[in-house]
């Protein structure tokens, strides 16, 4: 095994309270690719500055080899004195770098270099960091939320740079997929302690899971050994006589071990306020168009999005989906087509800029609009401090100003606000910026059992994938020229149809003589396999006929109840009609798939 070039061992710190850091540790050898896990605020982003000499511990041992270079990505670049991106860039390399290396990184990151750091936007700003931190190709290489404004294509370029890159790496991110490609080790940061899994992101939550199943079996097997020692201390015959001293020490030992355990930090727990249902159809867009000067943005595109539809939206940075997404809801108009939105719409909105977040406001006053200590959150007055329980905030911060938060902490308040507002149509940009792995699940939970209809900006495949029922994609997205398409399920399953798109054209682009040739065979007589959308619909159906079955059987067991019809008359014709408009569909995709399977074994031979 190699000497470790970085270790931080017994790492101790504490702004006063209980500490964020008490005997952390991370160690890094070279070629490593370490993913660096943990909830918002148990000090990730801390371990990472005390690794790059930013921020000093106050006990513990930190060792880096006097050869090595670091290089940490800061999340708000200084870049004072510089006239150009390229020059702030260039100032990061050493005596005997490759000064090529930083045009070859600003071209893959979108930026020409010429740019004026005083008008970067936040994600231009990240990018030249980025640049800045790869372009010497350090020893040593701690990246906090690389991925953070990136678009897709850059972020997959991202992975590829980053796995064939000789330096060692120790990485923050929210991104499940990212973190996987990436990672070959995982460092858990838990309740101000570190574990390590020689593994990839890919085996941590196993792995995490197994650790707190046998952490909850020690602290039950801890409790039975005090109930017996409190036995033998009331009732031994020893213990009547002359108190054995050294079982009372070890009593009081195993009290306070079993007192000061903290278990897992818990989970949030919250789900949306329903509004009154919306109508079926919620939006219809009819060949709606936007220009902006030579540039076409949409060029003729149509939908219909309808109740219970989760849409994603992908692209690369400055495709237009934030404009498209505005013309879809109403707030920007088109230049030709046009928009109805449907009826009964209650939007809530959550903006990646968070915007609306006023640092100087406390976080009651957030959450309550300023209406004192309660709020409704389903029909139900809550007190605001123990719905903020449910979002892992402790009553205390109840009167801390919002500017105190982290980003992550930020993210999950703005979360907490929309989530108590009745909705039945969600809009989120960006929705998973900055959240911990854990709120990322609950996020997915949420969308995936909302009732209503759901519209989303994301670059993070997984919960894409995880969620949406369908797509839409730049048709081009090396040169989006506003052609916009949309494509069943998530973002895999969009590439997948793409690929079978290009390939599909291919075949059909083949000269005719080719096709008649004699070594065509039998194919000149006709269609001799399926179609890639045929392909696609007979291996989903299957999926989409089980998902019908079991909304189907969730509103059998509702209506089973034999009081519902007369307490709520309403809601059992509802689920009446649901369940009629379930068995039609489900009916016609059986018909569907019956068809295509015959097709499949009449072509097969």
């Amino acid at each position: 095994m190699a000497p470790p070039i970085l270790k931080l061992d017994d790492i101790f710190l504490s702004f006063g309270g209980a500490p964020l850091l008490a005997g952390a540790g991370l160690q890094v050898e070279p070629g490593d690719k370490i993913c660096l896990v943990g909830r918002n605020g148990s000090g990730k982003s801390t371990l990472l500055k005390i690794a790059a000499g930013l921020v000093e511990a106050q006990s513990g041992e930190v060792f880096r080899h006097p050869s090595s270079t670091v290089r940490y990505l800061e999340q708000a670049p200084d870049f004072a004195g510089y006239k150009t991106v390229a020059a702030y860039a260039e100032a990061g390399l050493g005596p005997g770098d490759d000064p090529y290396r930083v045009t070859y990184l600003l071209s893959h990151l979108g930026l020409t270099g010429e740019e004026d750091p005083k008008n970067l936007s936040g994600g231009e700003a990240r990018r030249a960091a980025l640049a800045r931190v790869m372009a010497p190709e350090p020893d040593i290489l701690l990246l906090d939320e690389p991925t953070n404004h990136l678009d897709l294509p850059t972020i997959e370029w991202l992975e590829g740079e980053l796995q064939k890159s000789r330096s060692a790496l120790v990485l923050i991110s929210h991104d499940r997929r990212f973190l996987e490609k990436v990672s070959t080790a995982t460092v858990w940061l838990d309740r101000g302690t570190s574990r390590r899994l020689d593994r990839g992101f890919g085996h941590f939550e196993a792995w995490r899971d197994q650790v707190l199943e046998a952490e909850e079996l020690e602290q039950h097997k801890l409790g039975k050994a005090i109930e017996r020692e409190e036995h033998w201390l009331r009732y031994g015959v020893t213990a009547r006589r002359k108190r054995n001293m050294r079982r009372l020490g070890e009593l009081q030992d195993m009290r306070s071990r079993h007192r000061g355990h903290k278990g897992a930090l818990g989970t949030v727990q919250a789900a949306a306020s329903d509004a009154q249902e919306s109508g079926k159809l919620v939006i219809e867009a009819d060949k709606i168009t936007k220009t902006y000067g030579d540039r076409a943005i949409v060029t003729p595109f149509s939908i219909r999005v309808h109740r219970g539809d989760c849409i994603g939206l992908v692209g690369p940075n400055g495709a237009g989906k934030t404009t498209l997404l505005k013309m879809l809801t109403g707030q920007l108009e088109p230049d030709s087509g046009t928009v109805k939105l449907g009826t009964n719409l209650e939007i809530a909105t959550l903006d990646q800029k968070r915007e609306e977040l006023n640092p100087e406001d406390t976080l009651a006053n957030y959450l309550t609009d300023g209406r004192g200590e309660n709020l409704l959150v389903n029909g139900e007055q809550r007190h605001v401090t123990g719905y903020m329980k449910e979002f892992l905030f402790q009553p205390e911060q109840a009167r801390t100003p919002i500017r105190n938060l982290s980003g992550g902490e930020r993210a999950r308040l703005m979360l907490a606000r929309i989530l108590s507002r009745p909705t039945n149509l969600l809009i989120l940009d960006e929705p998973t910026n900055d959240l911990d792995i854990e709120t990322l699940d609950l996020l997915q939970e949420i969308v995936s059992g909302f009732s209503g209809t759901v519209i989303l900006v994301s670059h993070d495949r997984d919960f894409l994938d995880r969620t949406v029922t369908s797509t839409i994609a730049p048709a081009n997205p090396d040169d989006p020229d506003g052609r916009w398409i949309e494509y069943a399920g998530g973002y895999s399953d969009m590439l997948a149809q793409r690929k079978g798109a290009i390939e599909e054209r291919k075949r059909a682009e083949k000269p005719k003589a080719a096709e008649a040739s004699p070594s065509s065979g039998d194919a000149s007589k006709g269609k001799s396999k399926l179609s890639y959308k045929q392909k696609f619909a007979l291996e989903n159906l299957p999926k989409e006929m089980a998902k019908a079955e079991a909304e189907i059987a969730a509103r059998e067991k509702k209506m089973a109840d034999p009081n519902l019809f007369t307490k709520d008359p309403a809601t059992f014709n509802r689920l009446a009609a649901e369940m009629e408009k379930l068995r039609e569909s489900l009916t016609k995709m059986e018909e569907e798939w019956l068809e295509l399977e015959m097709l499949r074994e009449e072509l097969e031979g």
